[in-house]
């Protein structure tokens, strides 16, 4: 790109915040249902998810990094990952509606787009059966389709609730560590109050990590005293990625239960921590890789 190209991209950019910025504000709080629909920028895997799943797509005009599914979204314009997004590159989009997961930042970064004239809807997160149906719900009203989304709820509740069921006769409980990453041989697990955390708790496991919520790099004698049965992982690539055999070497994992047996399972992070309309297949595929046959249908 030629060094006039970059000015003009970048004078662009920054001229679209100071317009937003120059009108009448919209926020969260005060916006319901967009007035106009019919260019939404999506931020957060599961939105997006969501958006497809009523038939709403044509509505969007862009997605974030996460919105990895289903494979006709990736077609969009990435507006970059949901925790590091930039105002120029959202409204660089000009849409006529911003509809974010609950978490999305930097903070600064929001505050700028909520202070914007683009509408901006926050759709809450909660990592359990009744989140879920509120995000679908919520989505649904910001986009005029509530209709379809009631009828979503209702599908994608009964699904939860088969799903979950699955694993109510089961008295012995696999405790289940999971690791984000490894990076430098630091154990980064996951307390409460997180996707990991909910999502082991709806196959019928026990987070073997207790005492915290949140992400946390753990002291090696942490780890040991939580004797897991199973480590979980996200099935990714990069510096986050850890191989099978480095992983039951390390000297926190090997003597316990699941170092021992080697037993670790690894799913799409998307898949597995998405909390959308998927989430009762993953409950169920981790519930069958948990306690197999002992499941019931």
């Amino acid at each position: 790109m030629s060094v006039f190209s970059r000015f003009a991209a970048r004078t662009t950019a920054g001229l679209a915040i100071l317009l937003a910025l120059s009108a009448p504000s919209f926020s969260d709080e005060s916006v319901g249902a967009f007035k106009d629909p019919s260019k939404i920028a999506s931020i957060g895997g599961s939105i997006t998810e969501i958006v497809y799943a009523l038939g709403e797509e044509g509505r969007l005009v862009a997605r974030d990094s996460t919105s990895l599914f289903p494979e006709a979204a990736l077609k969009l314009p990435d507006v970059g990952y949901m925790r590091q997004l930039s105002p120029e590159g959202v409204l660089s989009v000009n849409p006529s509606g911003i509809l974010a997961l609950e978490g999305s930042g930097p903070k600064e970064a929001i505050d700028v787009l909520k202070k914007a004239s683009v509408p901006y809807i926050e759709v809450p997160e909660t990592f359990d059966h009744e989140g879920i149906l509120e995000k679908i719900r919520v989505v649904g009203a910001a986009l005029g389709a509530s209709e379809k989304a009631a009828a979503l709820s209702s599908e994608v509740d009964a699904k939860l609730k088969r799903a979950e069921a699955q694993t109510a006769s089961i008295k012995e409980r696999k405790r289940i560590l999971f690791i984000l990453s490894m990076q430098g041989g630091k154990i980064l697990a996951s307390g409460s109050e997180t996707a990991a955390d909910g999502i082991i708790r709806l196959a019928g496991g026990v987070n073997a990590i207790e005492g915290f919520s949140g992400y946390k790099q753990l002291a090696d004698e942490a780890v040991v005293t939580s004797r897991p049965d199973i480590i979980l992982m996200m099935d990714r690539g990069g510096d986050h990625s850890v191989a099978n055999d480095d992983l039951f070497k390390h000297p926190a994992i090997a003597p316990t239960p699941a170092g021992e047996a080697h037993a670790i399972l690894r799913m799409e992070g998307g898949y597995l921590l998405g909390f959308g309309p998927r989430t009762a297949d993953a409950i169920h595929d981790l519930a069958v890789s948990l306690y197999g046959n002992k499941i019931t249908d």
